[in-house]
């Protein structure tokens, strides 16, 4: 029964012996790491259990002391009830150097708490703006600003920069370490580039840290100077031409504007030097904007408008002349300015139809027919000022167009004229006149001379033209019934026509007094005296007195002459076919229209060009159908053989009458003695 029991009082003494070690000391608390601001008060907790001895702080190691008041630390001291063990360490105030390690130990029990690490935060200052409160910048040249903290903060703070309420990014943070390792001080950097419109802005710095989470602010305001802030106007904008217009430039600038100047498309304008300006505009200020230049200590800005002027249209490119070969495209252009752009239409000239609209005028695959002038015109603008025309010549290269002209009937060996007109485009290479035994191009051959001249403006008709002319001395009879050709070539072809030569019915002359007989007059019954009288007034015209004793007829009744030259001079006879009567006022007769007018037209020779010269006023008065000479030899011309000139047309002159074209002669050989 003694062995059963000794097994029990063993277990129930262990479990005896373990009650007794559960009431050994032990820490109820611990201290923790704190964090607190300088200046305030840091409590380090510590509670024991089951302990009844010395209870001790230690900083970094060293004892603060057993007492509760801790003599020796005047801001330290231990509270709390030491039955129930409580052992807190109080700090008040707190210290920079009141940052360290501390530990609560219960000496007897040789027991540690672990330890605590006390940081002390030390709130910044405010920050430094070097150069504030007012810093002073100039527009548009980069500068720097510079915030600064100093003293003991901790931790170290952080700068920022703000500019009506928002965070200005891009500054560059530096800061300065002492020799222990501490902060000596730290700074931020703000570039920028100011403008004008930061003038009076205000900027802060604001210096922050765990310390002080909502920071210290330091403001700066900014002035700068700038140059001149531009504005250019002009009343009114939209003008018409010739009208007055006002220009006002106006600039705010910091420091004050010391001078304006003023331009015109980059020149500048005499005698402007305030802030107004007052011009009469013109076209040119559409392309010529109007500058005004600002100028202060600190620099110059400009600025510049240009007027809205409506002008008439003016011509900038005229149309060129164009020559273009039959079947190919033709195109003109004409440039005209205005404002608004004017309205160019193409007409042709002696036509109103509009051909085109617009700077450009196309003919596609040209004819001869197209050949002529071409007319670019352009309306007046609004103000009625402005617009015109201009033109260019089409011709059209083509085979030449040869038409063949009226010629004068001739007299039986007497001289002759044939003539056409040649239209070519490019010039021919020649005009060749041809018959029967021959041709001939330019100069002479026996009885046949050629002449070729440049064709009258009037009579060019749809390009360049040439008159040839082929003259006969001499008549025969072959002549009237052969056929003569005018052709002429050029690279495009050639073209051609035939001419015919009339005959004209031979005067008749009088072997009486030499009078000579005009055919064709109905006047047979004047006032002639009765010695003057031949033959009956019915088939018989009236008589001219000349007393030619130097012109003979022959067997055929042809005109002959006598030379009183010797051959020196060709001498022709003059032969002439006058209806005459008396003139208005009993002045000079002076012929109708030439013989070679419309069908029907009486026959008449105008015989001006023979004499080359035109009869003086009373030289020669007609009376009763005769034509009085003051000499006998008033009608003869001595002619020294030359060639012959190009017609004289004059507006009232008709269609290449052979009369029409004037023989020059030598001032010598023009006689009348």
């Amino acid at each position: 029964t003694l062995r059963m029991l000794v097994p029990v009082l063993l277990l129930v003494l262990s479990f005896c012996l373990r009650g007794r070690a559960g009431l050994a000391p032990h820490f109820l608390q611990q201290p923790e790491d704190q964090v607190v601001l300088l200046g305030d008060e840091a409590r380090l907790p510590c509670a024991l259990g089951a302990y009844r001895g010395l209870v001790q702080w230690t900083k970094d190691g060293l004892a603060l002391g057993g007492e509760r008041d801790l003599p020796g630390w005047s801001r330290y001291w231990i509270s709390g009830n030491a039955a129930s063990g409580q052992h807190d360490l109080h700090i008040r105030p707190v210290e920079l150097e009141d940052q360290a390690s501390y530990e609560c130990q219960a000496t007897q029990a040789g027991l540690r708490s672990r330890p605590a690490q006390l940081h002390v935060l030390v709130p910044p200052e405010p920050p430094q703006v070097l150069g504030g409160p007012s810093v002073s910048l100039v527009a548009g040249v980069p500068a720097n600003l510079t915030c600064q903290s100093r003293g003991d903060a901790h931790p170290t703070p952080e700068l920022l920069w703000f500019r009506d309420g928002v965070r200005l990014d891009g500054a560059i943070f530096r800061q300065t370490l002492l020799k222990e390792g501490t902060t000596g001080s730290v700074e931020s950097i703000l570039s920028l580039t100011p403008s004008s419109h930061d003038d009076g802005a205000t900027l802060v710095c604001r210096a922050r840290s765990q310390a002080l989470p909502a920071g210290k602010d330091t403001a700066v305001t900014l002035s700068l100077q700038y140059p001149p802030v531009v504005t250019l106007s002009a009343e009114p904008q939209t003008v018409q031409e010739g009208e007055k217009v006002t220009f006002l430039c106006q600039a705010t600038a910091q420091p004050p504007v010391t001078g304006y100047r003023w331009a015109k498309g980059g020149s500048p304008v005499l005698g402007a030097r305030g802030p107004m300006l007052e011009v009469v505009a013109d076209a040119s200020f559409l392309t010529a904007p109007v500058s005004c230049e600002v100028s202060n200590a600190v620099g110059s800005a400009n600025r510049s408008t240009a007027l809205d002027v409506q002008f008439g249209p003016i011509l900038q490119a005229k149309p060129k002349p164009l020559s273009v070969d039959v079947g190919e495209d033709a195109s003109f252009s004409c440039v005209w300015r205005g404002n608004p752009l004017p309205r160019v239409t193409w007409t042709r000239r002696g036509d109103a139809q509009v051909l085109a609209s617009g700077p450009t005028l196309r003919l596609p695959a040209v004819g001869p027919e197209d050949s002529g002038d071409y007319v670019c015109r352009a309306e007046p603008g609004l103000s009625g000022r402005g617009g015109g025309a201009a033109e260019a010549r089409l011709t059209v290269n083509a085979p030449p167009v040869v038409t063949a002209l009226h010629s004068a009937p001739a007299f039986l060996r007497g001289p002759a004229r044939l003539q056409c007109l040649v239209l070519a485009s490019p010039a021919p290479e020649a005009v060749v006149w041809s018959w029967d035994e021959g041709f001939l191009t330019a100069g002479s051959r026996g009885r046949f001379l050629v002449e070729t001249f440049p064709a009258p403006e009037g009579l060019r008709g749809q390009g360049p033209g040439l008159i040839s002319v082929l003259h006969i001395s001499g008549t025969q009879e072959s002549d009237f019934h052969r056929g003569f050709n005018c052709s002429a070539r050029n690279r495009l072809g050639e073209g051609g026509t035939q001419v015919s030569l009339g005959r004209r019915a031979s005067a008749s002359f009088s072997k009486q007094k030499n009078l000579v007989r005009i055919p064709g007059s109905s006047d047979g019954s004047s006032s002639r005296g009765p010695e003057e009288e031949t033959g009956s007034s019915k088939d018989q015209g009236p008589i001219v007195h000349t007393d030619h004793s130097d012109l003979v007829l022959d067997e055929e009744g042809a005109l002959e002459t006598k030379d009183p030259t010797n051959g020196y001079y060709k001498v022709r006879g003059v032969s002439v076919s006058l209806s005459l009567g008396e003139a208005p006022g009993g002045g000079l007769f002076l012929p109708p229209s030439s013989p070679l007018g419309p069908p029907g037209t009486p026959t008449f020779y105008d015989f001006n060009p023979h004499l080359g010269m035109v009869p003086p006023c009373r030289l020669y008065r007609a009376r009763a159908g005769y034509l009085t000479t003051p000499h006998p030899r008033a009608f003869t011309s001595y002619i020294k053989p030359t060639s012959f000139g190009p017609p004289d047309l004059a507006p009232s002159t008709p269609p290449f009458p052979y009369a029409a074209f004037p023989t020059p002669s030598h001032p010598r050989l023009q006689t009348h003695v």
